[in-house]
């Protein structure tokens, strides 16, 4: 009976060839269903703390439709799952360079505008910015600075400057983002240089500078709110929203953009080409710009609203929240990330020969 059933090679070869033809069928089936292929749901790929159950509930509720959100922690990893061929969301929410940089990869669906009737809602300020001029692939969504937070009540010394990351009494006690852009500018900005030089010198010299750093970092991390409300970091570079949500629940923690400047941000909707529910995510875009749901993103997030009318909608505390929207002297010194091209590539390997140290 054993003799019976043996398999020569090429036989085993053809049964292992059908066996793998099934299992990819089987995957390509699973991901069809993980992504939605219903008229009825909206496929969202944001960052953390982005989408509130409340917006999403309402617009389920008022449309009729099924919200499904995943995350994602940097940019990178957004454009790094779009070009391996994640065809199944319907919005995404890149920052300003990465809107510009998928525009030139062609990567965004041209937004059909007449679908899109609350677009004069959004402030002009917002509007027709370096990386997409006439806002043809983009929405402005929230507004904020990468600055530093720090627990008042452990750090009473001055914090007005990038150096205190670079203090050995701090060793330990705070964590940088892990950004391949953001953290390579705090050492640009504090040797005086532009978030996007190109000068190969000055970029050398800011990763002297972070593996000089490295020791007395305890973390690298995004999301940067939990470490402050648990107690794990007492100081933190960090995106504004991150370090108001924190204070919301730890008043101690303060946040300062540092004298040397910073970054500056607005996060914004896209469509995707390859979206399958294009009518649906125009009909979402809109939904957001109302200023009522609008003024909810602004106090779930912690960003400054795009849409001045929001305004009448926000709690006290935040329309009198003075570093949501900082004084003009702070915003001359800080400046836009852009797309720095085939450049780009050079920052990578500077972080990545940072974190390997």
């Amino acid at each position: 009976m054993i003799k019976n059933i043996a398999f020569n090679t090429q036989q085993l070869k053809s049964i292992l060839h059908v066996l793998t033809l099934i299992l990819c069928l089987f995957i390509g089936t699973v991901a069809l269903i993980g992504c939605g292929d219903s008229q009825n749901q909206l496929n969202i790929f944001t960052w953390p703390g982005y989408i509130s159950d409340e917006i999403r509930a309402g617009f389920e509720q008022e449309f009729g439709v099924k919200v499904i959100v995943d995350t994602y922690g940097s940019n990178e990893d957004l454009l790094a799952k779009l070009k391996a061929g994640a065809s199944g969301y319907d919005i995404i929410m890149p920052s300003d360079y990465m809107v510009s940089k998928m525009i030139q990869m062609e990567l965004l669906a041209k937004l059909d505008r007449d679908k899109i009737t609350n677009y004069d809602k959004i402030s002009p300020f917002y509007l027709d910015k370096y990386f997409d001029p006439k806002n043809n692939y983009s929405i402005p969504y929230t507004f904020g600075t990468a600055g530093i937070a720090y627990d008042s009540s452990v750090i009473t010394s001055v914090v007005d400057s990038w150096n205190v990351f670079w203090d050995i009494k701090n060793k330990n006690q705070f964590s940088m983002l892990d950004d391949q852009r953001e953290t390579p500018g705090v050492a640009l900005k504090l040797l005086g240089y532009s978030l996007n030089t190109k000068d190969i010198d000055q970029l050398q010299q800011a990763k002297e500078k972070l593996i000089q750093q490295r020791n007395l970092v305890k973390q690298y991390k995004n999301e940067a709110e939990e470490l402050l409300i648990s107690g794990d970091v007492v100081m933190a570079h960090c995106w504004s929203g991150d370090a108001f949500r924190a204070a919301e629940k730890r008043p101690s923690i303060k946040y300062v953009i540092p004298k040397e400047g910073s970054s500056q941000f607005i996060d914004n909707v896209c469509i995707p080409k390859s979206a399958p529910h294009i009518e649906l995510a125009h009909k979402f875009i809109n939904y957001l710009l109302r200023p009522e749901i609008n003024a909810k993103i602004s106090t779930f997030t912690m960003y400054g609203t795009c849409v001045p009318s929001a305004k009448a909608y926000l709690p006290k505390k935040l329309l009198e929240h003075k570093d949501i929207y900082p004084s003009k002297e702070t915003m001359d010194s800080l400046e836009w990330l852009k797309d720095l091209g085939d450049f780009t590539q050079k920052y990578s390997r500077v972080w990545d020969e940072v974190k390997a140290n």
